[in-house]
């Protein structure tokens, strides 16, 4: 069976320089990048493939780690065009195992929408992947609304990724504990996936489905917490005037993938959020890497028939990035 992994990261030198010397540019979260961690993100050839094949992937969609480009300003844009470059040539260099998902940069908001048109068109991209707010400006900003109609027009999903929340949000809920728990309590650990959550829901309530009602959108971490409170979630339709109730956006306008979260339970909780054709296979490279043929395995152990196995490892993925999406 054919293993598709969606979100699976990387960190050129080049974009690793610039967090390192454009002020602001780091958000905190470069200190989770470490030693070998640093060595695999920076890595897109033998030692990758290597671990592939021993943990059972036969491809990865390759995607730029966070922070992403949001916090880089004008220099950003230009970044994205090189780091799309660099992505392209490690597809082209191995195009049996590796896709792409595109780096974008809102500085200039005409100026993400082209570079993803470029990186589609151009480059063989499957997408491109969103880390949250610019700024305080949420992803139902209108700096967003250009890449939302290139992406909807284009056909190509665009992934929510994590970003760590505002220092006055980390100062409130995610302080106190002393520097190394307050970043994990603040990003990997709860932080982020409140924040990506969130994103997904503005998106819903700003009405940017209502006006790209083919737009598709990943959340990675099964929802990014947003699964888990659907009951909830719904009770929306009091108060909002959207043009479909809450539930319909989530399920037509998004996919949910494992991130590296290797839990049945979770995922028979996707399936019933959002159907078994709207359910992705990813790892989260290198940062949930564990040996032992530990993917292959989660896939093939699962109490799903054959057909719904193959949906889950690749063919839902193919069927999305070929416009296939279900309406």
């Amino acid at each position: 069976m054919k293993i598709i992994a969606i979100e699976e990261h990387v960190l050129p030198d080049e974009v690793k320089h610039g967090w390192n010397t454009i002020p602001g540019a780091d958000d905190g979260t470069l200190g989770l990048n470490p030693g070998l961690l640093g060595e695999r993100l920076a890595d897109l050839g033998e030692q990758r493939l290597a671990l592939m094949d021993e943990t059972g992937v036969d491809v990865q969609v390759l995607s730029l780690t966070t922070p992403g480009l949001n916090n880089l300003g004008h220099h950003g844009v230009d970044l994205a065009r090189r780091a799309n470059d660099i992505l392209a040539s490690a597809v082209s260099a191995h195009p049996s195992r590796f896709q792409a998902m595109a780096a974008l940069s809102f500085a200039q908001p005409n100026e993400a929408a082209r570079e993803l048109r470029r990186a589609v068109e151009e480059l063989g991209c499957k997408g491109a992947v969103l880390f949250g707010r610019v700024g305080d400006k949420n992803l139902d900003h209108m700096i967003f609304e250009p890449t939302f109609a290139s992406a909807a027009e284009l056909n190509v999903p665009l992934l929510i990724h994590p970003q760590i929340p505002q220092t006055s949000i980390r100062d409130t809920y995610y302080a106190g504990f002393g520097a190394p728990i307050d970043l994990a309590l603040s990003t990997f650990a709860l932080g982020w996936h409140f924040e990506a959550g969130i994103q997904f829901v503005r998106l819903i309530l700003g009405g940017v489905f209502d006006r790209h009602p083919n737009l598709q959108v990943i959340l990675g971490h099964w929802g990014e917490l947003v699964l888990f409170y659907l009951e909830r979630l719904v009770m929306l339709d009091r108060v909002s005037k959207l043009q479909r109730p809450f539930l319909d956006y989530v399920r037509n306008n998004l996919y949910l993938t494992a991130s590296g979260m290797f839990s049945p339970a979770y995922l028979r909780q996707a399936i019933d959020a959002v159907g078994v054709d709207r359910i992705l296979f990813s790892t989260d490279y290198p940062y949930q890497y564990r040996p032992g043929g530990d993917a292959r395995r989660f896939v093939e152990d699962l109490e799903l028939d054959a057909a719904d196995k193959e949906k889950f490892a690749h063919a839902n993925w193919e069927r999305l990035t070929a416009g296939r999406f279900l309406a």
